[in-house]
């Protein structure tokens, strides 16, 4: 049986992830933690979940309280306080899932150096099934179409998303840009004014935000006379949250290092 510890176990993914959690089979909730002035602190989990039974485990101020409790730390909180998180697991070995976005380049850096040393991490910005296959997809589309087809990525997320734009976006850029053999200097981030026409080496990312989309990415290839779209639409947080628990409990005994949703789903082999 995986132990799990759940950051941000208030929030909207952390309240997600913990309902996930107690329905599967092969892990179990034995921590939650919360920053310090977060209400739910003292908390036991089923308050915040409106559940009438208790589970016992009761919401703490911070992850030292209650990391040697767990075999992996499920963490979709904010860059900073999961880079902090991995500063501090390195010292414990604790396996490591990572979802959160907004992450600046050395930010990122830090903790995957972190993980390559002193424990397992799966770091995805997005772990539903359907978006990496997406991934895969956009992958072959852009090996086949080449660069006879511009390329536009669009995103769409609710309005209290902090990042813009999404780390699923700007990996699906990667995936395109290492295709091609381009870097991130292709990515064009906004379009205003009298800008001249289109360059061919370009991958453009727009971003939307309104109201309560949970996430939606589209991926354009456009050439002579035709176009393309690959789309994924997620309906519900459940769809990342499965996916984190399904990394949660295959990289709880895996060797130090970076692993991706690949890895956990299988699809470097496809």
């Amino acid at each position: 049986m995986v132990r799990a510890i759940v950051a941000g176990a208030a929030g909207r993914m952390g309240t997600t992830i913990i309902r996930n959690i107690l329905k599967t089979e092969g892990i179990e909730l034995v921590g939650a933690f919360e920053h310090p002035k977060s209400p739910a602190v003292g908390k036991d989990v089923a308050e915040i979940l409106g559940l009438s039974e208790k589970t016992g485990v009761v919401v703490e101020d911070g992850l030292e309280k209650v990391i040697e409790k767990g075999d992996v730390i499920i963490d979709f909180t904010f860059h900073t306080a999961s880079l902090e998180h991995a500063r501090i697991n390195a010292r414990y070995g604790k396996a490591m899932v990572i979802g959160t976005t907004g992450f600046a380049k050395e930010e990122l850096s830090e903790v995957h150096e972190l993980a390559r040393k002193n424990f397992p991490l799966v770091q995805a910005y997005n772990m539903s099934l359907g978006i990496n296959l997406l991934y895969k997809l956009v992958e072959v589309a852009t090996r086949i179409l080449g660069e006879d087809f511009d390329i536009e990525i669009v995103e769409a997320h609710h309005r209290m998303k902090k990042d813009a734009p999404s780390g699923t976006a700007i990996a699906l850029a990667n995936v395109i840009a290492k295709t091609l053999g381009w870097d991130d200097s292709t990515f064009r981030f906004c379009r205003e004014g009298i800008i001249g026409e289109r360059p061919k080496k370009e991958i453009g990312i727009q971003t939307i935000r309104a109201g309560e989309i949970v996430g939606e990415h589209t991926v354009l290839f456009a050439g002579p006379g035709e176009r393309i779209e690959l789309t994924h639409r997620a309906a519900s947080r459940d769809t990342f949250a499965r996916g984190a628990v399904r990394a949660a409990i295959w990289v709880a005994d895996k060797a130090p290092g970076v692993y991706d949703m690949h890895d956990v789903l299988g699809l470097k082999e496809v």
